[in-house]
């Protein structure tokens, strides 16, 4: 197997897509942020002591997807079309499902994942005062689409 971020010398390096073609790019990660079913029901009030969580999480997830680059070693900059982040609040916590979009010669998958980690970590932040034991985890894609190796889905 070929590392792709391996150079001849063993040091790591961008890899050089300019010999891809551009064509649509889509990902769709999730993330799920456990809590007590009391703090689902403060979430769906917009009752937290920092607000209205759902809100801000979305902003935030849109941020961390157009920086992905500048927080991912080796991640491309990527011209992003489109960022679509909703939230399903459950019993046990919050699902969030983030889609991410560009035009472009590499795909979008980190982006994906990053706009659901930092909606996570930011409604983790929110909700602290109220669980400071809540859990984030079961991150990842779940779809993408594009790109030399096609489309791929978790459920199928």
């Amino acid at each position: 197997m070929t590392l792709t971020h391996i150079d001849d010398s063993g040091a790591a390096h961008m890899v050089d897509v300019g010999d891809k073609d551009v064509t649509k790019r889509r990902a769709v990660a999730t993330a799920l942020i456990t809590t007590r079913s009391e703090v689902i029901d403060i979430i769906a009030e917009a009752g937290l002591p920092k607000g209205d969580a759902l809100p801000v999480a979305r902003i935030a997830a849109v941020m961390g997807a157009k920086r992905t680059s500048e927080l991912i070693p080796l991640c491309h900059p990527l011209p992003l079309t489109g960022i679509d982040v909703d939230f399903e609040l459950l019993d046990e916590g919050v699902r969030i499902t983030g889609a991410v979009k560009t035009v472009s010669k590499t795909g979008v998958e980190m982006e994906a994942l990053t706009a659901v980690s930092i909606a996570a970590l930011t409604i983790f932040d929110m909700i602290k005062a109220v669980d400071n034991q809540a859990i984030i985890g079961d991150i990842k894609v779940i779809e993408k689409s594009g790109g030399r190796s096609g489309d791929w889905n978790r459920e199928a």
